[in-house]
């Protein structure tokens, strides 16, 4: 994982024959399905967004704005995901992101996100920050002394 604080977060995924939803296709030819590689671009991208405000906010995702993956992944196959912030503000955030296979670029998918305090008017929402909790952030915390080097 690569990560530089408010503007860029890179994850890596190696897709494997024992990942279950690979047995749900077709027998001989098991493929990762799109909509997974499509959450996989959304939980690096809301990383970067909640980190870029020190978690404070509860993000969720809201749209996804596009989606193109043009190529299948198989088992044996390296996914990285790379989210770019490109915008922020108090009550939602940006990012556009690109989806690597083995190397190659096979998609874009850019998201929206929403900081659910902000929008949710009237709604009561625990004071707890329930999308990213305290174990979570000591988990980040590595990626983040390192993001410069």
């Amino acid at each position: 994982m690569e990560f530089q604080s408010g503007k860029r977060a890179v994850a890596v995924k190696n897709v494997s024959l024992a990942e279950e939803h690979l047995h749900d296709h077709w027998e001989a030819y098991p493929v990762m399905p799109t909509c997974l590689m499509i959450e996989g671009m959304a939980q690096t991208a809301g990383i970067l967004v909640g980190q870029a405000r020190n978690f404070q906010e509860k993000v969720v995702l809201a749209k996804i704005v596009k989606a193109e993956i043009n190529d299948l992944v198989v088992p044996g196959d390296q996914l990285k995901y790379e989210a770019v912030m490109e915008n922020i503000s108090p009550e939602a955030a940006s990012t556009t992101g690109t989806i690597y296979r083995n190397g190659q670029v096979i998609g874009q998918v850019d998201l929206m996100f929403s900081h659910v305090d902000q929008n949710m008017q009237g709604l009561e929402f625990p004071k707890e920050n329930f999308v990213f909790t305290g174990s979570f952030q000591r988990m980040v915390e590595p990626f983040l002394e390192r993001s410069d080097v």
